[in-house]
This record gives structure tokens, sequence and C-alpha cells, in this order.
């Protein structure tokens, strides 16, 4: 499929770049995918929207504060985004400008409290680094790191204090990803409360989201498009629950992207899910059999982007890019802070 299928006009002003208060407060796109029919509610609502039985998933990574200012050479600004360690203090890394960012360079970071220094590089232009820190790369993140909020937000280079807790789902847990599982922001500890109480099953697993998340994609056919491998750890009772949800015919509800990915690429040919520890390398595209997901709660993607590829996918493209106009003409709010879509 030629990648300019999954192309859209958005105008730059329904970018979000707050994140609404409170959390459940961003609307909800309730897309009926077997008619078509569109319904523009609030997230609130969701409670209203799943019934006993259902079976919601959600993924539980936790975002660390993975970018990091420093100095290069000649005292010119530099930025790293830690993705992932290598080995002891040495760590995967994204550097811009990648020019300043050569196999040895050197870098002071934390106001000249740690230093790092570029050993090798790595696949899509990233860089291996070294780090020279009082403290582990963990803690010197936690200590002096910031957000990795995405670029189409403006002050991306220089987050505000609230984004630490805001660009981060409520039960979040598991130290790992460098962007956030973003339709999980909107949910509160309230309307988790309220959705339990109302017979709504609730399980979690953890896929720790990477940097193909907000690549585009490459070339110009979507099939000549590859995603890194991300790691996934789904638990026995997860799984266990999953599996006896689908025998009963009751319905799946994936949390995200991430939680739809995980759980397609862990079904085992016997069609229960795995599960363990893994490393989910599926790219969900047109033509995907989905085994496990009955529906999705996401947010509007990017155009061109693997995660709008997936939710065609899942609903049909023609009908997801109807759903996309009409939110662009009822002014929903777009990508990582903006509104939602619930896909059932």
């Amino acid at each position: 499929m030629d990648v300019t299928q999954f192309d859209y006009e958005l105008p730059p002003e329904l970018i979000a770049q707050e994140p609404a208060e409170p959390r459940d407060a961003s609307r909800l796109l309730a897309l009926d995918r077997a008619t078509g029919r569109m319904e523009d509610r609030r997230f609130s609502d969701l409670e209203r929207l799943l019934g006993p039985g259902d079976c919601l998933v959600a993924n539980r990574s936790r975002v660390i504060p993975a970018r990091m200012l420093g100095v290069g050479e000649g005292g010119r600004p530099v930025q790293l985004l830690f993705l992932r360690p290598v080995g002891g203090e040495r760590w995967m890394a994204m550097a811009r400008p990648g020019r300043r960012c050569r196999v040895g360079a050197r870098i002071e970071l934390a106001g000249g409290a740690a230093r790092a220094r570029v050993v090798g590089q790595g696949p899509e232009g990233t860089r291996v680094v070294e780090v020279d820190a009082p403290w582990p790369v963990t803690e010197l993140l936690e200590r002096h790191g910031l957000p990795p909020l995405p670029p189409y937000i403006a002050r991306h280079d220089s987050p505000k204090p609230e984004d630490r807790e805001r660009y981060q789902t409520v039960y979040a847990r598991d130290d790992g990803s460098v962007a956030a599982p973003t339709a999980g922001l909107h949910f509160t500890p309230e309307l988790l409360a309220r959705l339990e109480r109302g017979g709504v099953e609730i399980h979690y697993l953890t896929l720790h989201v990477g940097p193909s998340t907000f690549r585009p994609l490459r070339g110009t056919r979507v099939e000549e498009h590859d995603l890194e491998a991300e790691p996934i750890e789904i638990s026995e009772a997860t799984a266990g629950s999953i599996d006896e949800a689908r025998r009963e015919g009751r319905r799946v509800i994936a949390v995200g992207t991430t939680t739809t990915r995980a759980l397609e690429w862990a079904v085992s040919p016997d069609g229960r899910v795995r599960a363990g520890r893994g490393a989910a390398d599926l790219f969900i595209r047109p033509g995907h059999r989905f085994r496990v997901v009955d529906g999705l709660i996401t947010n509007f993607h990017l155009p061109r982007s693997s995660l709008l590829v997936l939710v065609s996918a899942l609903a049909g493209r023609e009908l997801i890019l109807s759903a996309y106009r009409h939110a662009i003409e009822a002014r929903y709010r777009f990508y990582s802070y903006g509104d939602a879509m619930l896909i059932a």
C-alpha cells in the first residue's frame, strides 16, 4: 500500500499543547466499526460505553525522564535521548544534532556533574554513549532528565514541571518507555474504580515504547517499513484472564496501540495469549487478522505513521479517515495530549 493513503491535512492549531484537566475531561469519539456510526462523547462517559464482562487491558510501562540537555565541544548545546542500556553505564541514545556527536565526542551533562563520551554508532542514526557520573544512569535521569515530550509540543525542549507527572499514566509502574502510551493518559483512579464497580475487568501488561513510535513511515510503500522490536512482559494472570474472556465471548478492549501490538504478537498458534517476556516486532497493517483484540481506545495519530496504519487495520482505512475528518471538523484535539477514540 502506498503511504500516501494514510495521509490527511491537520490544522496546526488542533495539535494539543496542553493536556485536558482533569484527565477524563478529554473528548472521546466513539466509533462503531460494524455500522460506521460516530458519537461525540467525553472520556468520562467510558463507563457507559463499556459493560459488565468487558476485559480492558492497559500498558503499565512508565516513561523515564530520558531527555538530557548537554554541552558539547566548543560549548555548543547538545541533546541526548537515552533509549536503553547496552551494558554497564553504556546506553543507546538519540543525539541532536548528530554532527556534534560523532564517535569520540565528549558531552557535559547535569551542569558538569556528569560527562558522556560517544563510543559507537547504532542503527537509525543512534549513538552508544558511555556515562561517567556520581550516580547510575537511571538515577542521573531521575535527578536531571526531562520528560521526553514529542517535538510537536512546542515546549518539548523545556517542559513544565507538571509534565513529569502528566506525561505518565496514573497506573504506570515499570520503567522503560521513552514515549508515553498516550491512550492511557485519560484515565483517572476514580474512572478506573467506576469501571470495575460496573463489572469491567481491568488487566495490565508492559510494553516499553521505543523511538519507532514517533518515526514516520519510510519509503513509498507501507510494506517497506519495519518496526523495531519492543520489550514486553505479560503475566500469567493477565494472559489467563484474557483467554477466559475470549472463551466466554466477552470483548477484549486494548488501551492503546502498544497494548494491541503486544497482545497480537503474543497470541500463540492455538489462539491463547502467551505469558512471559519477549520482544514484540509485529507491524500491524491492513490485512492483519486480529485474534485477540475486539476494540481499541486510542488517541488521534500523525499522518503516515505506523500507528495510523494499525488503527486502519482494525477499523478499515476509509472509516478511520472519515472519523479523522469528523474529528477535525468537530475541533477535536490531536496527538499525545489530545483527545481519544473508542473503536468497538
